[in-house]
């Protein structure tokens, strides 16, 4: 078995690497994320609505997505630092599920992709709704962190959900 090849992180002693991707070409890449956070039935019009104690929290979730997407090599060990081209946080609530969608959508023209960078972004910004919005209730739920999509690179596009 081929470990470099089965797991890229894994060299052929066994042990963990940062992947070389010097060979590669930088081209457009793209990745795109979700997550949720779901509040209880008696917290979800208040947050909706804006009435919040420590105030506009979408406003500093959304900075606080674009801040973990451009430091996510720091907080991954064998991510590579990278030249981000764009970060967008976007938020919708859905009232059928009482929940927060969050959608990150990040952009390169590097060497590797950015899914985790877009991963990062809806994690931190679903962690800091968590944090804007647990005075009004402990029970919030993160949920359904995943990749939506993602195109460039060798393995070209991949759409796992609508964009």
């Amino acid at each position: 078995m081929n470990q470099e090849k089965d797991f890229s992180h894994i060299n052929s002693r066994g042990e963990l690497h940062m992947v070389d991707i010097s060979h590669k070409s930088a081209s457009e890449r793209i990745a795109i994320a979700k997550a949720e956070v779901v509040f209880p039935e008696e917290v979800f019009e208040k947050v909706q609505s804006g009435r919040v104690p420590k105030g506009e929290f979408l406003a500093c979730a959304k900075v606080a997505g674009i801040m973990a997407a451009k430091r996510c090599w720091e907080l991954i060990p064998l991510c590579h630092p990278i030249g981000i081209t764009k970060v967008d946080v976007e938020f919708e609530f859905l009232k059928d599920t009482r929940s927060l969608e969050i959608k990150a959508t990040v952009k390169t023209t590097e060497k590797t992709g950015v899914e985790m960078e877009a991963l990062t972004a809806v994690s931190v910004s679903a962690l800091t709704v968590y944090d804007m919005c647990k005075a009004l209730s402990k029970e919030i739920k993160i949920s359904n962190i995943r990749l939506i999509y993602k195109k460039g690179g060798k393995s070209g596009e991949l759409k796992l959900e609508e964009v």
